[in-house]
C-alpha cells in the first residue's frame, strides 16, 4: 500500500494539512535545539514531562514560562504560510515541545486536537469540558472557532519510520468533530526543518519508534489563531500577533 502524494501548501484546504520543506536552515534548528536545552532548565515541574532527571520530552505552555519562545515561530516562510491561510491579524497562542527519547516511545491513537488554553474558565454554550493542564484553564472549542485555526509543526530531527513518524487522514477535518475517515492515509516523513501545517480537525495519530533506535523525534509545536478574540467572552492564554509583512523596495 503506497501512500498518497506529499500534500504542498495550495493543497493545505483540501488535504487539512500540508509539508513545507526547509522553512528553518538545519544550523538554525540547531540554534534552536540550543536554546530549548537552555530554556528547559528553567521550566515549571508541573508544566512538563521528563524521565527522571532527563531533558523533557514534552511541555505544555511553553510561551508562559519562556516567552521568548514566540521568535521562534518567526520563520519567514511559517509567517507567509499562516497569514495567507489565516489572515493579517492571525497570532501566535501555543507553543509546545515534543520528542520521543529513544529509549521510551509510545503510540498514539487517532484523534482531533479540540482542546485549547485560555485566560480562565466562563460560562458558555459554545465551550465545552472545561479542565485545567499544567496549572492552566483549557476548554474544548466550538467547531467554527477550530476551523479558523493551525499547527505548525517544526521538524528538529529528521523523521521516517524509524522514529515514530504523524500519520494523518487527508481531508478528515471537512467533516468537522468527530473522527472521519477522509481521503487516504498519509505518515509525515520530513527532514530537519520542515513544517508540517495542519488544521486542528484533522484526524492523526503517531506510531512508536522502532525498538533499538538510537534517533529523537523533537518537534516544537506552534498553534495559531486567525484573530485575538476566541469568542463567547473567552481570551486566549497567550496571543502574539504576526510580524507585519515584509514588503520590497
Amino acid at each position: 500500500m503506497f501512500d498518497p502524494p506529499i500534500p504542498a501548501l495550495a493543497d493545505l484546504p483540501a488535504a487539512g494539512c500540508a509539508l513545507v520543506p526547509g522553512v528553518c536552515p538545519p544550523e538554525r534548528c540547531a540554534e534552536l535545539l540550543a536554546e530549548w536545552h537552555d530554556a528547559q532548565r528553567h521550566a515549571p515541574p508541573d508544566e512538563t514531562m521528563r524521565l527522571d532527571a532527563a531533558e523533557l520530552f514534552a511541555a505544555r505552555n511553553v510561551l508562559g514560562w519562556h516567552p521568548a519562545a514566540a521568535r521562534w515561530a518567526w520563520q519567514p516562510p511559517l509567517v507567509s504560510a499562516v497569514r495567507a491561510a489565516l489572515g493579517p491579524t492571525a497570532g501566535l497562542v501555543r507553543v509546545l515541545f515534543f520528542d520521543k527519547p529513544p529509549d521510551w516511545t509510545w503510540a498514539l491513537p487517532w484523534h482531533q486536537d479540540t482542546t485549547v488554553a485560555v485566560a480562565e474558565h466562563r460560562p458558555s454554550e459554545r465551550f465545552a469540558k472545561p479542565t485545567v493542564k499544567s496549572g492552566v484553564p483549557h476548554v474544548e472549542a466550538p467547531a467554527d472557532l477550530l476551523d479558523r485555526m493551525l499547527s505548525a509543526r517544526l521538524h528538529l530531527d529528521p523523521v521516517d519510520d524509524e522514529n515514530g513518524p504523524l500519520r494523518v487522514r487527508l481531508g478528515s477535518h471537512r467533516h468537522g468533530k468527530g473522527l472521519s475517515e477522509g481521503d487516504g492515509v498519509w505518515t509525515v516523513h520530513a527532514a530537519v526543518g520542515d513544517v508540517l501545517l495542519m488544521r486542528p480537525l484533522l484526524a492523526h495519530s503517531s506510531k512508536k519508534s522502532a525498538p533499538g533506535t538510537a534517533r529523537h523525534r523533537r518537534v516544537l509545536h506552534f498553534e495559531f489563531a486567525a484573530d485575538a478574540d476566541p469568542g463567547d467572552g473567552f481570551a486566549w492564554r497567550q496571543f502574539h500577533p504576526l510580524p507585519a509583512a515584509r514588503h520590497p523596495g
